[in-house]
């Protein structure tokens, strides 16, 4: 890739175990492909020590602290307590992931909805905005934000929906994050939808070590890998390489905070 290109994976985890061994070299080797910057979320309370951790190497990683909505058997009632405090005293970019996912049915609807609105309020108290997780959701989670007021925007992690949905999202402050499914031909409702949306609505991802691209599917997913996520989105896009890279990017950096990092 080009070295004047730059772009933000706004979604990652390097924290997880597949990464352990060697996430030194993975970083090294995605900041050499252009990733500038890596937004690192959470799935459970367990994990958050550990992002915090990573993020104190380099002002390339960011945090994000969150309980996800798939994990609710793990989650306690003293973690939102946890969460709301740490999002007070630690220098977050985001409440991520959390949603809604309903993929496997409505299972634990009402809890899924109850810690969602939970992890909005703190959101809203501290003034951050959220990386959202949804799965078979999307009008109970437009409802939500409605319902709650929220005004802090954020990203749609892996975003699958409707291009209605989109634009309702887009009107309440959000990006929608795209990665590895745009690499796969049989997509195309989801190409068509990144292929016709107003670029300033769209950031990249890879959500690393998981949707593998197409071209690897027998390989651990990483955010070296961004500049091909690119290259697929350039060419269903008339706009240039160069020019998507910085908008996405000034994208990620404007709903998230990350030039008040610098």
């Amino acid at each position: 890739m080009p070295m004047n290109i730059e772009i933000i994976d706004t979604h990652c985890h390097m924290d997880v175990v597949q990464f352990r061994s060697d996430l030194d070299d993975v970083l090294n080797r995605s900041m050499s492909a252009g990733v500038t910057d890596f937004i690192i979320p959470s799935y459970v309370r367990t994990g958050w020590d550990r992002i915090l951790e990573i993020c104190t190497r380099s002002p390339h990683l960011h945090p994000c602290l969150g309980l996800h909505p798939a994990y609710c058997d793990l989650h306690r009632n003293e973690d939102v307590e946890e969460l709301k405090e740490l999002s007070i005293r630690k220098q977050l970019v985001a409440i991520g992931e959390i949603g809604l996912d309903f993929q496997q049915g409505h299972k634990r609807e009402r809890e899924q909805q109850h810690l969602f609105e939970q992890q909005l309020s703190i959101a809203s108290e501290v003034d951050l905005p959220v990386l959202l997780h949804v799965r078979k959701g999307h009008d109970q989670v437009l409802e939500t934000l409605k319902h709650k007021q929220f005004k802090n925007g954020g990203i749609v992690h892996a975003f699958n929906g409707s291009r209605q949905q989109a634009d309702h999202y887009v009107k309440m402050g959000f990006k929608l994050g795209y990665g590895g499914t745009l690499t796969y031909d049989r997509a195309k409702r989801i190409r068509k939808l990144a292929a016709e949306l107003p670029l300033t609505s769209i950031v990249l991802e890879t959500d690393a070590p998981d949707m593998p691209l197409a071209g690897r599917r027998e390989e651990i997913n990483s955010p070296e890998y961004l500049p091909e996520i690119l290259d697929i989105l350039a060419s269903l896009r008339p706009e240039s390489k160069e020019e998507i890279a910085a908008q996405t990017s000034a994208n990620a950096r404007q709903v998230l905070g990350l030039d008040h990092q610098l």
